[in-house]
């Protein structure tokens, strides 16, 4: 028995030096971001941006790698069942580490346990926009197209965040919309310009630009506050004279849980490198994103807050596990 526990202590050992040299040595070669939506969406857009800057603090290229479908369902389950080593990382959002437990009836991964945090990167409002031909100039107005033509205005949607704002428009109002799923955002803002659907909630990384080129009309942002980068657009709450509406969607990094500390750490210390770079604040200014360097612990406890407060978003527009 003796020589049974010697054995298992001279293993154990070995197994925290293999990891210690691991994390020493990494990363020795290229890491794989996963980005859960379709190039050309916020996440990508800012995945990106983080990956660039990333590369420069570690040393070796972040390579994005684009797994769009299921709300971000599809890219977050292949990293859940990544090695824990470092170099497949998720760029997750409000979707994949907060709603989309509540939104699926069955998940391939659990939300709760199978991911690590690394650095939370920021967040941004969405804007409540319409195609240029809707007869309404105001969301009020809209509002009332809406209840004059019940389940005949169509929303479309590619992300939890994009599904929820609308669905808790819809309720809070007192309106019925008929849903249209896509599976990016980009695809989905092609449509709204072109008038296949009527309404698109989405990020500013996506809606801004093509508010201000003039090609849908924006009409209200899902924040508390107006947005600086379009004080011109009221909050859901000011047109709709109500007090409790805001949705804001946020992105950070995850690793597979099991990755060890040390790498987590360094990993920690680019994605805040990043978000403190003035070439990136600059970069998404414009679109109303805000950057948030912290520690994984500061990620851990704001995913469990975000999980809550998302629960209860979804709760409360009705929207049924599918």
């Amino acid at each position: 028995m003796p020589q049974l526990n010697r054995r298992t202590v001279v293993l154990a050992s070995a197994l925290l030096c293999s990891g210690a040299a691991m994390a020493q040595a990494y990363p020795s070669k290229p890491i794989r971001a996963v980005v859960p939506f379709a190039a050309g969406s916020a996440t990508d857009q800012i995945g990106r941006a983080f990956a660039e800057k990333m590369s420069a603090t570690l040393g070796q290229q972040v390579i994005v790698d684009n797994k769009p479908g299921a709300s971000g369902m599809l890219g977050a389950a292949e990293v859940a069942k990544a090695a824990p080593d470092g170099y497949t990382i998720l760029i997750g959002t409000n979707s994949t580490n907060a709603a989309l437990k509540f939104l699926m009836k069955q998940l391939p991964y659990n939300q709760d346990t199978a991911f690590a945090p690394v650095g939370y990167i920021g967040s941004v409002p969405l804007m409540v926009a319409v195609n240029n031909d809707v007869p309404a100039k105001t969301l009020k107005e809209f509002v009332d197209l809406a209840k004059s033509k019940p389940g005949q205005v169509s929303f479309a949607y590619a992300s939890t965040s994009q599904q929820v704002s609308s669905e808790m428009l819809s309720s809070m109002a007192g309106i019925q919309m008929n849903p249209i799923p896509y599976k990016s955002g980009p695809a989905a803002m092609t449509d709204l310009i072109g008038g296949q659907v009527n309404m698109f909630t989405a990020d500013f990384a996506v809606t801004v630009p093509q508010h201000k080129a003039g090609k849908i009309r924006g009409l209200a942002v899902t924040s508390m506050k107006r947005a600086a980068a379009v004080p011109e657009l009221p909050t859901v709450n000011e047109a709709l004279g109500l007090k409790d509406y805001e949705l804001i969607a946020y992105f950070a990094v995850f690793a597979p849980a099991g990755t060890p500390p040390d790498i987590i750490n360094k990993l920690n210390a680019a994605v805040n490198a990043a978000a403190n770079s003035k070439d990136v604040q600059d970069k998404f200014a414009a679109n109303g994103f805000a950057v948030e360097p912290g520690t994984p612990d500061d990620l851990a406890r704001r995913n469990k807050a975000e999980t809550v407060k998302w629960e209860k978003a979804i709760r409360e527009a009705k929207i049924q596990p599918q």
